[in-house]
């Protein structure tokens, strides 16, 4: 059960529901025991006749284990004068109304359960995003994002059928057979140990088939991420699926994951669906024995206080057992499969979180001074990255990254705003170790503007207004305006309230980076980081980003990612990176006199 103590410690906070509910089962439980006892005086009644209730009931109370139901009847035919049919009213009259109330209270149960059984599947899946929220960056070069999104959405689910789903029964079926088992002891203590001999039979056949579930959940699981992957793949890449004609591979790939995933899915349907015949036939099979066993006492008056409107009893009483065991099965089965979905889960809750966000750290109101890695080296994975960089960067000061693909460019700017942490050295920005800066404050000092433009499924104020929800309609505007966006804006048809739909997918590539520089602006923070942003535009897209970038730049502390080095010429330092180190530094001029490796990039990018 150690498994599932994320999901009942969500039901912590409401344990006065909890105990109601389990009231609420308890009368359910009460009144349906209590309809079945009325088979007693329903058989006295219809098969001895009214003075043969008086005579069992009077002669020798210990003989019948329902005295006081009998005698209540008996009580009742007086007042009717033995009117037989008047009682056999009243009795179906106790009958129905045990039923009603039963299913009254079982109403209730659910009525009190149900909102516990949703609150704890949306604070699971709240919880699973805000960790998505919290991981670092490198957690997701790990893991597929399609099974990242399949833990959201189809473990969850599973988790929400198969174990928060079960979770009235493993209160409601229990307490129904506890309840009952202890009436059968009342009612026949040699019989009752005869039945409970066999129920560990019952019990070990059902068990052993529940094993493999878990086992078949988990591959069940993770062929369902990789399902997904395709897809999102799919969708991302269909342009060029199309190019290059590859249909068939890809839907080769997905036809040979679905039917995969549709044998796992048989095997564990096969096994869950056995459950519920196979534990109902083992029930009849321990029904039959009891009926022959009891028969036989009686039938030998060896019984002792068992009579034979007893023993009716005894059997309703243990064929209300059976229906509760059947579900009880059921959801032991579901239990094991949900499992699956909860170790999945909880290795995402679980991931460490190697960027921490300090919330106790230091708050810093501006930047007013510089930024500065020493010695700082990154490993990712045992694989060395960045090894003894050693950068100042000045307040105001504009600093460019040249260097092949590979180099560590990327890497090195995503130490600034802590998307990792560094594996030796230091970062420091105003002389304080960045890790002692509150993560939140410290990212709301930077604006990053990356290659591909990051857009929303939303309007284009919202996305403008990203960094900056409390902005005012004028805000967003004038920084449409700066980043060269506003008179695209004004011509579409709702202006700053149109959707740009997925990804920005209804905007060209230039409409896409323009809105990106836009939320930058509208954020205003003192450094700023470019991932070279007009590498992948036409050459009229590029001269409006650019200029917009311009714009942006200005008074601002920058940290430029170049591809295309004639963008980078006026910048103040020119660091060149080559295997995740400095190999040459200076401004363009010169790093052009040295005859070195910036002026062979310049030289290839010119013969070009």
């Amino acid at each position: 059960m150690k498994k599932y103590s994320r999901v009942f410690g969500y039901l912590k906070q409401y344990k006065g529901k909890i105990v109601l509910y389990f009231i609420f089962i308890l009368l359910s439980t009460v009144f349906s025991i209590f309809s079945i006892s009325m088979l007693m005086p329903f058989f006295n009644l219809i098969f001895l006749g009214k003075s043969d209730v008086l005579d069992q009931v009077n002669g020798n109370t210990k003989s019948d284990a329902l005295h006081w139901l009998t005698q209540f009847i008996s009580d009742l035919s007086k007042r009717f004068n033995d009117d037989k049919f008047s009682l056999l009213l009243i009795i179906c009259a106790f009958i129905l109304t045990s039923i009603l109330l039963k299913n009254l209270f079982l109403y209730l149960s659910y009525y009190v359960l149900n909102p516990l059984k949703n609150t704890v599947v949306a604070k699971l899946r709240y919880e699973v995003y805000s960790k998505i929220l919290k991981l670092p960056i490198g957690f997701f070069t790990e893991q597929r994002k399609g099974d990242i999104m399949s833990r959201m959405t189809n473990d969850i689910s599973e988790v929400e059928t198969s174990v928060v789903g079960t979770l009235e029964g493993w209160i409601r079926d229990p307490l129904q057979i506890l309840a009952c088992i202890i009436y059968l002891f009342y009612l026949s203590t040699q019989l009752t140990f005869f039945m409970l001999l066999l129920l560990p039979v019952m019990g070990f056949v059902i068990g052993r088939i529940g094993r493999s579930l878990k086992k078949h959940s988990k591959i069940t699981a993770e062929l369902a991420g990789e399902s997904v992957s395709i897809l999102d793949e799919t969708l991302g890449g269909l342009r060029v699926i199309k190019a290059f004609t590859a249909e068939k591979l890809l839907g080769d790939r997905f036809i040979t994951n679905n039917n995969k995933l549709l044998h796992t899915r048989n095997a564990i349907g096969y096994r869950r669906d056995l459950a519920s015949p196979l534990s109902e036939t083992m029930g009849i099979l321990v029904f039959c024995a009891i009926l022959l066993y009891g028969g036989s006492l009686i039938l030998n008056h060896s019984s002792g206080s068992l009579s034979g409107g007893t023993f009716i009893v005894y059997l309703g009483m243990f064929y209300n057992i059976i229906n509760p065991a059947k579900t009880l099965s059921t959801s032991f089965y579901n239990m094991q499969k949900g499992s699956a979905a909860i170790g999945r889960i909880e290795e995402v809750l679980k991931a460490p979180l190697t960027v921490d966000e300090n919330p106790n750290g230091i708050k810093p109101i501006s930047f007013t001074n510089s930024i500065e890695l020493k010695n700082v080296g990154f490993n990712y994975e045992d694989v060395s990255i960045l090894n003894s960089i050693n950068l100042k960067i000045e307040k105001g000061k504009t600093v460019a990254l040249v260097g092949s693909s590979g180099a560590g460019k990327s890497t090195l700017v995503d130490l600034i705003p802590r998307f990792h942490d560094v594996s030796s050295g230091e970062l420091l920005v105003d002389g304080i170790n960045i890790k002692e800066y509150s993560l939140k404050e410290l990212r709301n000092l930077m604006g990053i503007v990356t290659q591909e433009p990051i857009l929303f499924n939303d309007t284009i104020a919202n996305n403008i207004a990203l960094g900056k929800p409390e902005a005012s309609k004028e805000e967003i505007e004038n920084a449409a305006k700066i980043a060269n966006a506003y008179n695209f804006i004004i011509q579409k048809e709702n202006g700053f309230d149109t959707n740009i739909g997925d990804r920005g997918s209804k905007l060209s590539g230039g409409e896409r980076q323009r809105l990106t520089i836009a939320r930058a602006v509208l954020k205003n923070p003192p450094i700023l980081i470019l991932d070279e942003a007009t590498s992948s535009l036409d050459t009229e897209s590029e001269r409006l980003v650019q200029d917009a970038i311009n714009h942006l730049m200005q008074d601002r502390t920058s940290v430029v990612i170049a591809h295309r080095l004639s963008t980078v010429r006026h910048a103040d330092e020119i660091i060149v990176l080559q295997k995740g180190e400095i190999v040459e530094r200076g401004t363009h001029d010169e790093l052009v006199a040295r005859n070195g490796f910036y002026r062979r990039l310049v030289e290839m990018q010119e013969v070009k």
